[in-house]
C-alpha cells in the first residue's frame, strides 16, 4: 500500500516486511496538558477541544511537527481519526508505534488499547476489537519528565535551555505510527544468526495463532539468484531451523574465492522470504534479508569475519536542527552514512541515541560498522537500572537481525553510575548489564563502560580529549606519549578517573581510542565550542592531521572513534555543519584518515 502524502512515508520495519500497511504519520490534533487534568476529565473519550495540529513523527520541540517549543511540558496528548481498509476485515489490525518519549497510553474510540514505558524503541497493540469499521478515533497520551533523572534520557537535558553536551528534550512521538493487517495465524517473531564458520543460516520464528497442520517455506536468494527453497512442517509455535548455505549450487565452485560475507567493503546481503501457508491458504508472508557475519575477539584485536579489522568509527549524535531525533526524510539517514563514508570512515558509535531502523537498514545495505547504544540516566537507582534494563531487551528484540551492529554500548563515561569505580551495587549493574546483553545476543561484543572506570569488557575503550591546540606542544606530546603503548594507554588518567573499576583490570582485550578529537571549527553565524578550536579550514585540515597523527603512531590502538560527525546546538566540533555542510574538501579528510590502516571501501 502506497504512502506518498505524508512525512516519513517509507516502510518503518525493513527487517519485517508485509505487503500491506497504512501510515499514520501527518497531521494530529495536540495539546498540552501542563496541569495533568485529561485523565480526570477523559479526554481519551470525550471530544475535548485540542486547540493545536502536530506533524508526526516530529516531537513539539522541533520546527518540523510546526509548533517549535522548546519549553518543558510534561503531558501532552495526541488525536487522530482513521479508517480502515475495508479490504482487511477479517483480519487481525495492529497498531504501530515505532517510538514514544518517554510513556504512552493508547486509546482507540474511547477505550484502552494499552501501555508502554521507554523512549527508544517500537511497540505494537492489537486494536481489532476495539474498531467500529467505520470513521476510528485514535488518543495518545504522554507522559515525559523533563526533570528526572532517572529515566533514559541520554543528551535530552532536564533543564530548559540547551548547554554544554546537553541537548533539547524530545517528547511523544518521534517515529513512524502505523498500521498493519495481520492473519490470526501469522509469523510474530523472526531471528536470523549467521554462523560464517559453518556456512549455516540459523532461523527462528515464533507462530502465533493455530499452527497446527501448517508449515513454513522459506525461500533465500543471493544476487537476484534462489540459493534455498526449504519447507518446515510446523508443530509448536517456536520453530528453529540451521540452513547451509556452502552446499548450494551457487556456492560449489566459487564460495572460497568470491567474497559473500558482509562487510564494509563487500556489504553482500541475502534476500528471504517466509511465507506460512497450509495446503490451501497462505496466512502470512513476510519478507526480509541478512548478511553472513562475524564479529569476535582474538590475540587483543578485533577480528571480522575471522581477520583482524581495524576500526575507523566517528561519533555520530543523531541529531538534526528542524527534527532532533528524528531524521526529517529517510534519505537524510542515508546520507549521513554516505558522508561518513565519503570521509574514509568504515564505522559509527550511534551515541546516546537508540536510533531509527531505517538508519540500520541504510547502515546494513551501504557497508557501515555500528555500535549500538541507548541513552543513559544521570542518576543511579534500583528503579534506573530496571529501567535501563527493560529498555535493553527491547532494543536488541527490535535491532538482532541487522549485520551492520557489531557491539553495543549499555554504559558511558559512568553516566548513571558515578560510583562505579568503588561502589559494589553499581559495579554489579555494568556486570549485569554486560551479561545480560550477552545472554541475549551472543554474536556481538559488549562494552560495559565506554570511556572509564571498566568492569568486565569486550574491548578497553578510551577517551581521551587532552591533545591540546596547535600550540601547546608539550600538551600534545603528553597526549601522544599517553598512547603510545598498551602501559601508557592502561596508566592513563585522561579525565582525572581510572581506564578500570577497582577490582578489574585489562584482561587482553582490544584497546580502542573510543572518543577525541572535537576540534571546534566556526562555520556560519552560529557560536559554540569545540575541545579545541580553529579559525580556518586549512587550520582544521592541519590540526585533524596533528591529531591523528598521534592515533596513528600508537603501537598498541586497534581502532578509534573520532568526535564527531556534525556540530549539534551548541557544539561546533563536527566535521559537518549541523546541516550537513562540509567544513573542508572530505576528501582531504579521507587522505588523512588512510594515511595509516589504508581503508579499501571505495565510495
Amino acid at each position: 500500500m502506497k504512502n506518498v502524502s505524508i512525512p516519513r512515508n517509507e516502510y518503518p520495519r525493513p527487517q519485517l516486511v508485509r505487503k500491506n500497511w497504512l501510515n499514520l504519520n501527518g497531521e494530529w490534533q495536540f495539546a498540552f496538558d501542563d496541569e495533568n487534568i485529561g485523565v480526570k476529565e477523559k479526554w481519551f473519550q470525550i471530544v475535548h477541544p485540542f486547540k493545536q495540529k502536530i506533524i508526526v513523527p516530529f516531537a513539539y520541540q522541533t520546527k518540523l511537527s510546526g509548533i517549535n517549543d522548546p519549553s518543558f511540558h510534561d503531558h501532552v496528548w495526541y488525536r487522530r481519526e482513521f479508517t480502515v481498509p475495508k479490504e482487511w476485515s477479517g483480519q487481525k489490525i495492529i497498531l504501530h508505534f515505532g517510538a514514544v518519549d518517554y510513556r504512552a497510553w493508547v486509546y482507540v474510540n474511547g477505550q484502552y488499547a494499552g501501555y508502554h514505558e521507554g523512549g527508544h524503541v517500537s511497540f505494537s497493540f492489537d486494536i481489532t476489537e476495539l474498531l467500529t469499521w467505520e470513521t476510528e478515533t485514535i488518543v495518545v497520551r504522554v507522559e515525559d519528565p523533563s526533570r528526572d533523572e532517572t529515566i533514559p534520557r541520554g543528551k535530552q537535558f532536564w533543564f530548559e535551555k540547551s548547554d554544554s553536551i546537553w541537548y533539547t528534550r524530545t517528547t511523544g512521538i518521534w517515529q513512524t505510527v502505523w498500521l498493519e493487517p495481520v492473519s490470526s495465524t501469522n509469523i510474530s517473531k523472526l531471528r536470523l544468526t549467521p554462523d560464517i564458520d559453518r556456512g549455516d543460516i540459523i532461523v527462528e520464528f515464533e507462530v502465533k495463532g493455530n499452527y497446527l497442520n501448517k508449515k513454513v517455506e522459506i525461500e533465500i536468494g543471493f544476487k537476484g539468484e534462489k540459493v534455498v527453497l526449504d519447507t518446515i512442517e510446523i508443530f509448536e509455535a517456536y520453530n528453529k531451523r540451521s540452513i547451509n548455505l556452502y552446499n548450494r549450487q551457487i556456492f560449489r565452485t566459487s564460495f572460497h574465492h568470491v567474497g559473500w560475507n558482509w562487510a564494509p567493503e563487500s556489504p553482500n546481503l541475502f534476500d528471504i522470504k517466509i511465507t506460512l501457508k497450509d495446503d490451501q491458504e497462505v496466512f502470512d508472508e513476510i519478507d526480509s534479508y541478512f548478511g553472513m557475519r562475524k564479529i569476535h575477539i582474538e590475540n587483543g584485536m578485533v577480528y571480522l569475519n575471522n581477520k583482524p579489522y581495524y576500526q575507523k568509527l566517528v561519533l555520530d549524535q543523531g541529531y538534526w536542527p528542524d527534527g532532533l531525533l528524528t531524521a526529517p526524510t529517510d534519505e537524510d539517514l542515508k546520507k549521513d552514512i554516505e558522508l561518513a563514508l565519503e570521509m574514509g570512515f568504515n564505522g559509527c558509535r550511534k551515541h546516546q541515541k537508540v536510533e531509527d531502523p531505517r538508519f540500520f537498514y541504510w547502515a546494513d545495505k551501504l557497508g557501515f560498522l555500528v555500535w549500538g547504544e541507548c541513552p543513559a540516566s544521570p542518576s543511579y537507582s534500583e528503579d534506573a537500572a530496571s529501567r535501563l534494563t527493560k529498555e535493553w531487551i527491547e532494543i536488541i528484540e527490535r535491532d538482532y537481525n541487522h549485520p551492520s551492529i557489531v557491539a553495543w554500548v549499555p554504559l558511558n563515561e559512568s553516566w548513571g553510575v558515578p560510583f562505579i569505580k568503588f561502589n559494589k551495587q553499581q559495579q554489579h549493574h555494568s556486570l549485569a548489564m554486560y551479561h545480560l546483553i550477552h545472554s541475549l545476543d551472543p554474536t556481538r561484543l559488549v562494552i560495559s563502560n565506554d570511556g572509564w572506570e571498566l568492569t568486565v569488557t569486550d574491548i578497553c575503550a578510551i577517551h581521551n580529549y587532552n591533545h591540546g591546540s596547535s600550540d601547546e606542544k608539550e600538551k600534545y606530546e603528553a597526549f601522544k606519549e599517553s598512547l603510545a603503548t598498551k602501559e601508557n594507554l592502561l596508566r592513563s588518567k585522561p579525565a582525572n578517573r581510572g581506564i578500570y573499576a577497582d577490582g578489574f583490570e585489562h584482561n587482553g582485550e582490544p584497546i580502542l581510542l573510543t572518543e577525541f578529537g572535537g576540534i571546534g571549527f566556526k562555520v556560519g553565524e552560529n557560536n559554540g565550542w569545540g575541545y579545541t578550536s580553529v579559525k580556518d579550514e586549512q587550520e582544521f585540515i592541519a590540526d585533524y592531521r596533528r591529531v591523528m597523527e598521534a592515533v596513528y603512531a600508537s603501537q598498541a590502538l586497534h581502532g578509534y572513534c573520532y568526535t564527531q560527525l556534525t556540530d549539534v546546538e551548541q557544539e561546533i566540533n563536527g566535521l559537518l555543519t549541523y546541516h550537513r555542510e562540509p567544513k573542508c574538501e572530505l576528501e582531504k579528510i579521507r587522505e588523512i584518515n588512510e594515511m595509516w590502516h589504508p581503508n579499501v571501501v571505495k565510495f
